[in-house]
């Protein structure tokens, strides 16, 4: 049991936490920003039931892990790399979010309201979804901090499959708001998820 509260534990939980609350209250401060405290209510936070489940399925991994198999926990090298990964994911989400400005936000616009404009600037240049490039990026790299091998595969494999669903889904509604000009830019800068076009 006393692995539980050991050095190690209390170091990747408390790094596990703090990058969540970041994440989520950063979210949220910014699109109160953009578009005004108004036009943002608690699904700013992204927090659903399924991703409520995926990070408690992640933390009993952890917890069974760490009591039972506590040398799995102790890759400092891996740990730290997914540390590093929460970061660099949590930079490109929020630079994604920032350069988008307005035109950003949580839920898939399907009518072209006036302030949407087509970014194609900053890091838009080079990825057309920088925000869920870095969202992939971000909840990969949590489960890496935790040297969790199960997680870290269902997380990666659970997030590409929502985002490969979700990229055509949205690009239908951008092409029809911005036509040729959206698929000349489709055609320049990747879609910023592994294996989605």
């Amino acid at each position: 049991m006393t692995e539980i509260f050991s050095c190690t534990a209390c170091r990747q939980l408390l790094q596990m936490l703090f990058a969540v609350l970041f994440f989520h209250s950063s979210e949220y401060i910014l699109a109160i920003s953009v578009h005004g405290k108004n036009s943002v209510d608690l699904k700013s936070l992204l927090i659903s039931q399924k991703y409520v489940f995926a990070m408690v399925c992640s933390l009993i991994e952890y917890l069974i892990e760490i009591y039972f198999f506590p040398e799995i926990k102790e890759h400092w090298l891996l740990s730290n790399t997914g540390l590093a990964l929460v970061v660099v994911g949590e930079f490109i989400r929020k630079l994604a979010i920032i350069t988008a400005g307005r035109s950003f936000t949580h839920l898939i616009k399907k009518f072209h309201e006036e302030h949407h404009v087509l970014v194609t600037n900053g890091v838009y240049k080079y990825i057309r979804h920088p925000s869920y490039c870095g969202f992939f990026v971000w909840s990969v790299g949590t489960q890496i901090m935790l040297c969790n091998p199960v997680s870290a595969v269902a997380f990666a494999i659970v997030v590409w499959n929502f985002f490969r669903t979700r990229i055509p889904y949205e690009e239908f509604y951008l092409r029809q708001f911005f036509g040729s000009e959206y698929e000349e830019y489709a055609r320049r800068a990747a879609s910023g998820i592994p294996f989605i076009r």
